[in-house]
């Protein structure tokens, strides 16, 4: 056998089967791919799904009343019968009101960061392709409202409007939005740059399809890192609120609520009120952040090219 023989021998034959196996991934696969090698994410996903079925599915399964007051139970230890992790002051479940409280800080969380990713994605991307006076104006206007106080305007607001859930979404959005603006018209002028698009608009393209067609899908990575950290941010607002009593209406209840009430009794001892929704809090954090960092490596391009 021959030096060239010998090389034909060892190289696998070009043909269908080979050109496939050479081939790139999906976009979507890759994507996949590469937040599923990121271990920390795929945990905070994990630790996600499973506070969801805690807050939403587990009311079916562990039934407690959250509307009426039962003071003879009030501030019962955690692993009382009946009560796995005790009562609060007015001696409510504090399981069945971590879900409960659970359902309206999620709720309120992800509903705003939606509203305020795609309300800010639209402003950011309309004046990146209006640019000129309309550009300067828009985000003259952004300037002007970051330049308030995001928790003292939400005060006032409290004041002034009557808080409900769809209230709260509305106003937590309205606040949140002025960040998405900013990184997405930075996203479209990068966009707009290219020959493509200026390829439509020199064809007479119209700003509402450049931006629906063109600039929006190719920020769509930017706003969902962004939206994950939107809804960790949102959520820690409406602890806020509820923390100083003008976040969710009772009887209903959030974490930022019962964790007021735990600082009115911790110098008595009931450390459960504190410990079970801070700890609700921190964990519901902690896993929209490592969504969002992996989500963020996953729409890197480094990562779409393994």
């Amino acid at each position: 056998m021959t030096a060239g023989q010998e090389l034909a021998a060892v190289q696998p034959p070009a043909g269908p089967a080979a050109g496939l196996a050479d081939a790139p991934r999906p976009a979507g696969r890759a994507l996949l791919g590469a937040f599923a090698e990121n271990r920390v994410a795929v945990a905070g996903l994990v630790l996600l799904v499973a506070l969801v079925l805690f807050c939403f599915i587990g009311p079916h399964l562990y039934s407690t009343d959250q509307v009426h007051a039962n003071l003879a139970t009030a501030n019962l230890a955690p692993g009382s019968p009946g009560h796995p992790l005790g009562t609060d002051n007015l001696g409510f479940d504090e399981l069945g009101r971590l879900m409960a409280g659970g359902q309206a800080s999620l709720e309120v969380g992800i509903a705003a960061a939606l509203f305020a990713t795609i309300f800010g994605a639209l402003w950011g991307a309309v004046a990146a392709v209006a640019g000129g006076v309309v550009d300067a104006l828009m985000m003259r206007i952004v300037d002007a409202l970051s330049s308030i106080p995001s928790l003292f305007f939400l005060i006032f607001l409290a004041h002034v409007l009557s808080f409900s859930v769809p209230m709260l979404i509305i106003v937590i959005g309205y606040v949140a939005w002025l960040g998405p603006a900013r990184l997405v018209r930075g996203e479209a002028l990068t966009t707009i740059s290219r020959d493509f698009v200026q390829a439509v608009k020199m064809m007479g393209g119209r700003t509402p399809r450049m931006v629906i067609r063109h600039v929006i899908p190719n920020a769509i990575g930017t706003m969902a890192v962004n939206a994950t950290f939107q809804v960790a941010d949102a959520i820690l607002v409406v602890a806020a609120l509820g923390y100083l009593g003008i976040g969710v209406p009772p009887p209903a209840a959030d974490w930022g609520t019962m964790l007021s009430s735990g600082i009115s009794f911790a110098e008595a001892g009931y450390w459960w009120m504190i410990f079970c929704p801070g700890l609700a809090i921190v964990l519901t954090v902690v896993a929209f952040n490592f969504i969002g960092d992996g989500l963020r490596d996953a729409f890197s391009v480094r990562a779409r090219t393994r």
